[in-house]
């Protein structure tokens, strides 16, 4: 089962690239029911964040209508970038699998590993420059976060 969900997100992968996207593919399965399916738009869609699993993501949880997928598989033709692991924890996905490797990619050249150099940086010594400002009322939305009652936590 496990590998007819993955080589479908091969298969869109390549279809993807024919299409104009990314050599990227996706799905989102519950209950051995695909929810969501989606190649790479980055470049279509003119949006940096707009890779398969990502996509995917957004598509399942509209269709489930919940920001949380913790019942899904996410099937992936490539291990996820560093933005899209963050995703697949925000949504609580209950596994990923994936066919080709974070080296594989690289060798395509898409290679991540620059971010996931700088992800054990402190921010100020990371090479896009990230300065903090000690501003005032910083803290105020957190404070009226804390505050609101019948709040849903993410």
């Amino acid at each position: 089962m496990h590998e007819d969900f993955l080589q479908q997100a091969v298969d869109l992968a390549r279809q993807n690239v024919a299409d104009g996207g990314g050599p990227f593919g996706a799905l989102v399965v519950k209950e051995r029911r695909i929810i969501a399916s989606s190649g790479n738009r980055v470049t279509p869609n003119l949006d940096p964040t707009a890779h398969a699993e990502i996509m995917a993501i957004r598509l399942a949880c509209q269709r489930l209508g919940d920001f949380q997928l913790t019942d899904c598989i996410l099937y992936t033709s490539c291990e996820p970038c560093p933005m899209c692991l963050g995703a697949i924890y925000w949504a609580r996905l209950q596994a990923v699998y994936f066919a080709c490797n974070r080296h594989d990619a690289a060798a395509a050249g898409f290679d991540d590993s620059f971010i996931y150099d700088e992800i054990p940086k402190q921010p100020a010594e990371r090479n896009i420059a990230m300065r903090y400002l000690d501003l005032p009322e910083a803290g105020s939305p957190f404070s009226a976060w804390n505050r609101l009652e019948g709040k849903i936590r993410y």
